[in-house]
């Protein structure tokens, strides 16, 4: 949850006399099924993708010796991973992009929905996508947009297209994630973001390495603190790792940054994702690693981890019953409105021989840009 909103609702319950539960008390009423006291879940996720709370309950509502995080920084490195063999993870965190590549190498187990019956809460549109028709492998966790974070005092003007990324005097970061860097290219010159032609992809290679005389570094997922330490006053990035900046500035005026950064879809269009929660291959608790996604899908831990991260709920009961910040809800970027979602586009699988064509361009267009 984020702090703003927590300190918000505190005072409101004392406000109307009613006692704030301790802070070790778990939030939700959900309940753990037996057998699982003792044992430590591991999760590989992303970066500040969780509320302050979201592993501490279920810990202690299972009664676990630990729910233990390790940082994921890339789809690369989560399927680099698994190809040498599971180093002790339970619940992975792939974007759909890499699912069925992911399946065709044997990487991920088949979940069995009747143990997540909080699946139900999930909305109807984020079921059985492309990627994973029958849900059969993955369960959406949450979904966003990749778009451009930047430092308004340091730009000195609003930033509204890809040009004004490219052609700035300043640093820029970019994000490691070479398909869509890559899709966002191919988009801008008219080809199709998933094309498996091996020109179009050497053309989008082309045209980031013209393009990228500003860029400073490649970022791994850590963008938003390359912005807030000043490394770069433009970052392409997750919509969330942004707005979770944005909102602690605002939280904490001794910060000095209240009003200092902002976040933009740029109008010739961008990427729409969706992040999953899956069980890797040989997991030492699977079926712990199912009760931890029936737990996530609680409404109100779901509503929980969306406040805290800024992006988009998969819960349609947490929605529902109103448990989504409302500045939230109603930004058209982190829940896009009619207009925001026409100019996005997904990048989906390619195959294992496009997608090593986009390997290859990346790899090469970061030896030339020095990064």
């Amino acid at each position: 949850m984020s702090k703003k909103l927590l300190l918000l609702l505190c005072l409101g319950l004392l406000v109307v006399g009613l006692p704030v539960a301790a802070q070790d008390a778990p939030t939700t009423e959900w309940k753990c099924p037996a057998g699982f006291e003792g044992k430590t879940l591991t999760w590989f996720n992303w970066t500040t993708y969780e509320a302050d709370n979201t592993r501490s309950d279920f810990t202690k509502l299972c009664g676990l010796a630990d729910t233990a995080e390790e940082i994921m920084g890339s789809n690369e490195d989560l399927i680099a991973k698994l190809g040498l063999g599971n180093p002790g993870y339970d619940v992975v965190t792939p974007t759909g992009t890499v699912v069925p590549q992911m399946v065709r190498e044997g990487m991920l187990e088949p979940i069995d929905l009747s143990k997540i019956p909080n699946f139900a809460n999930v909305a109807p549109f984020l079921k059985g996508p492309a990627y994973d028709p029958e849900n059969t492998y993955t369960v959406p966790y949450q979904w966003g947009t990749i778009g451009v974070g930047y430092n308004k005092e340091a730009v000195g003007k609003e930033i509204t297209s890809w040009e004004d990324v490219w052609s700035y005097g300043g640093n820029v970061a970019w994000l490691e994630d070479p398909r869509n860097m890559m899709g966002i290219a191919l988009n801008l010159l008219g080809f199709d973001p998933n094309t498996t032609n091996p020109d179009e992809i050497s053309a989008a290679r082309d045209y980031l390495i013209d393009h990228g005389g500003n860029v400073r570094s490649i970022a791994a997922d850590d963008g938003q603190e390359k912005l807030l330490n000043g490394e770069a006053d433009i970052v392409i990035e997750y919509s969330g790792d942004i707005f979770q900046i944005m909102s602690d500035c605002e939280a904490n005026p001794d910060q000095n940054c209240a009003g200092k950064f902002d976040f933009v879809l740029p109008k010739e269009g961008s990427v729409k994702w969706v992040d999953n929660l899956a069980i890797p291959k040989d997991a030492p608790n699977p079926e712990l690693g199912m009760a931890f996604m029936d737990y996530v899908y609680d409404a109100v831990v779901a509503a929980d981890i969306a406040n805290f991260t800024a992006y988009a709920s998969p819960n349609q009961k947490s929605i529902d019953d109103g448990l989504i910040a409302e500045d939230m809800l109603t930004n058209p970027i982190i829940y896009p409105s009619e207009d925001v979602a026409s100019s996005l586009f997904d990048v989906v699988d390619v195959g294992d021989e496009a997608a090593r064509l986009y390997t290859e361009a990346w790899t090469e267009l970061k030896v030339l840009l020095g990064q």
